[in-house]
């Protein structure tokens, strides 16, 4: 039941106990009423607004979404590709790295501009060992 169904039952309920014009507390309750009545109809409009809204930024996202595959080719999978997060040593900035960006083997901090070189090679004695033999 809506707000503005509550407030039409509560509207209906006191039409049938027949409110005395004269009484202070009648025209209190109709008064009530009334605003109830007002705020109901004002929460109706919002609601209505807002699944307006929505459906409007809908529509704004898909087209962005048209527009972002013309200008880089590819559709919104950034979720599906993972990052890695790098620590600068010179000014600690986070940098965040895509496989393709660790594969250049280096680049440059975005906030102070130290070379940030990436080695793969393996240190461990299980690694050194099979380089021996």
């Amino acid at each position: 039941m809506t707000v503005l169904e509550k407030v039409s039952y509560l509207k209906g309920l006191a039409e049938g106990l027949g409110f005395d014009e004269s009484s202070k507390q009648d025209k209190l309750l109709k008064a009530i009423i009334e605003v109830l009545d007002d705020i109901a109809m004002t929460v109706t409009d919002l609601e209505d607004d807002v699944v307006e809204l929505s459906d409007q930024l809908d529509a704004v996202d898909e087209d962005l979404a048209g527009v972002e595959e013309e200008i880089y080719g590819y559709e919104d999978d950034a979720e599906d590709e993972d990052f890695y997060e790098v620590v600068c040593p010179s000014c600690g900035e986070q940098v965040y790295l895509d496989s393709e960006m660790l594969e250049e083997e280096s680049i440059d901090c975005p906030a102070c501009g130290t070379e940030l070189e990436f080695d793969f090679s393996c240190d461990c004695d299980e690694c050194n060992e099979e380089d021996n033999q």
